[in-house]
């Protein structure tokens, strides 16, 4: 028990397979409702797709599990209807320092730019993201959640996979024709599919303490190399909701982990770094070994691998739940043009390629992070400490200072989905990026760009004035709104309102400009989950076409 929060129970109900005996056969079934698993369900829900998400447990995760949530996560909720009740509980915070010793020696600002929506990075316990990741799922018609319904058998059909389930009253079989596998580090699915999981695991451990206390400290990650209180290790501190304060304290591989964890343990290493006048409760203990793995592949046939089932990383830079996010993000609107007959089922290889990349850019931060911290060897270590004697005065030295490199969003450079640009274009927005936010102003008043983009194919049209679209271009956005994949066209303008009651967004701060290097004609084609698949300096409607097509593997 948490003295700080109070675990939600929820309503197990017995199935309809068992109530009215027969097996079922559903488009979609998701296994695991974590975070990854209920945010896949949330986004095939508000598009119209039925889905049902199995769990073999009835409550939120134990201990407060993932802390930090990155602005292009917090964005992708955003999408999803609930990222504000998550903001406004969390902890927002942009800026970390790094000490050595006692002397800091380099800090960074997450989010330096103006005007953007969400904050580089909230801290929240994990307890209250799937908390609210839940009653949202609840208040959607399309999701069944079914809780105390564990998956003990997984057979793939090619046409179809079959589950057989456990509950508490008994054993029921269901058909599907997907199935996305989000159940965990531990992949049950994944073991029983006899599947592939290759990569390092450190010979490293650290202990994780949640600790209740009430100080003034700033709203900042603070990283300590050797410092007196626990020397020749490293020390992390991160403030979440309600006072709770996470501290990582490095332990080396030679220990005792149950040994460690004991409050006669874990207690003197707390005091010596708060100091004995501090008051302060143990709310939650762990230990942990930290590893970066990946599957080979995260598409097998009709089985969808998703976070820490297809891909784990070390804590360190926040990249495992952000990135089992961007996961969902890429996956479900691929997965509803297949379902939808939009799209060939070969797009969903493209879910694999790209998040395998992600993954892989992932997993050499976080390795890269980890050698960092933990040095393996006397050599390691001088270099190591040398790096952070320097870092104070010289920038070089700055730059080789890895305490963990935080959760970006990847960069899908290399995507076979994105047309190359043919034309120059400056600033971050090639084809392949995340789309940067952007403050805007619509019809109903003051917006953020990336409130009004998503879920669905977009194109950006950015106009000098309400008078330079004439008749035929106006004609060709309209048969791009009623193509088979559609295409919503949103104009850009520094004032006044499109014709024919097209969608306008006023850039009266000139960001959308900026970050988007626009000019009158500019136009970008925008996938459904927020990234640019291509641009031009000239709308043309043919090249629209052919760039769809395209992104939506029906080239």
């Amino acid at each position: 028990m948490l003295s700080t929060y109070k675990y939600p129970k929820f309503e197990y109900r017995r199935p309809p397979e068992l109530a009215e005996q027969r097996d079922g056969r559903y488009p979609v079934v998701i296994v695991g409702a974590g975070p990854v698993g209920v945010a896949a369900a949330i986004d095939l829900a508000i598009q119209g797709t039925p889905v049902v998400l199995l769990d073999n447990d009835d409550t939120v995760s134990i201990g407060s599990r993932g802390v930090c949530y990155a602005k292009r996560a917090l964005e992708i909720m955003d999408r999803l209807g609930c990222a504000e009740e998550m903001v406004q509980k969390g902890v927002s915070w942009n800026v970390g320092r790094t000490f050595f010793r006692e002397q800091e020696v380099f800090n960074f600002n997450l989010c330096p730019e103006p005007d953007h929506h969400r904050p580089g990075m909230i801290n929240l316990q994990q307890y209250y993201l799937e908390e609210y990741l839940v009653r949202r799922g609840q208040s959607l018609p399309n999701i069944d959640l079914r809780w105390k319904n564990n998956v003990i058998a997984v057979t793939d059909h090619g046409d179809r996979v079959s589950l057989r389930v456990e509950t508490p009253d008994g054993a029921y079989s269901l058909d599907t024709d997907w199935l996305i596998v989000a159940d965990g580090a531990r992949s049950p699915i994944r073991h029983m599919m006899g599947l592939d999981i290759e990569g390092k695991i450190f010979m490293d451990r650290f202990l994780i303490a949640d600790v209740v206390m009430k100080a003034d400290y700033p709203t900042e990650r603070w990283f300590w190399f050797d410092p007196p209180f626990h020397p020749n290790q490293s020390v992390l501190l991160h403030r979440q909701a309600d006072n709770v304060w996470r501290i990582d304290f490095q332990l080396g591989w030679n220990v005792d982990p149950e040994e460690e964890k004991k409050p006669e343990k874990v207690i003197p290493r707390i005091k010596a770094m708060l100091g004995d006048e501090r008051e302060f409760e143990l709310e939650w203990v762990s230990v942990y070994t930290f590893q970066c793995r990946r599957m080979h592949e995260f598409r097998h046939g009709r089985l969808l691998f998703t976070g820490d089932a297809a891909h784990q990383v070390s804590p360190f830079g926040a990249r495992g739940a952000n990135s089992g996010i961007q996961d969902t993000d890429n996956l479900v609107w691929k997965l509803k043009l297949v379902m939808d007959g939009k799209a060939p089922a070969t797009l969903l290889d493209t879910y694999s390629e790209e998040r395998v990349a992600a993954a892989d850019e992932n997993l050499m931060n976080s390795t890269r992070s980890t050698d960092f911290i933990t040095p393996k060897s006397a050599t390691s270590k001088t270099f190591r400490n040398a790096v952070l004697g320097l870092a104070k005065d010289y920038p070089f030295a700055r730059a080789l200072v890895n305490s963990g490199r935080l959760s970006v969003p990847s960069f899908l450079t290399e995507s076979r989905l994105n047309t190359p640009d043919s034309e120059v274009f400056a600033g971050n927005m090639v084809p392949g990026a995340p789309m940067d936010d952007a403050p805007v102003e619509t019809a109903s008043g003051e917006n953020w760009l990336l409130q009004v983009a998503g879920n669905r194919f977009q194109l950006l049209y950015c106009m000098s004035d309400a008078v330079d679209i004439d008749a035929a271009t106006a004609a060709a956005f309209a048969a791009l709104a009623d193509a088979p994949v559609p295409v919503e066209v949103i104009v850009i303008a520094e004032r006044g309102r499109a014709p024919g009651g097209l969608k306008t967004l006023i850039d009266s701060r000139g960001r959308i400009r900026e970050r988007y290097d626009l000019k009158p004609g500019t136009t970008y084609l925008m996938r459904p989950d927020q990234h640019v698949a291509a641009r031009w300096r000239a709308f043309d409607a043919a090249r629209v076409r052919a760039a769809l097509a395209r992104a939506t593997c029906n080239a």
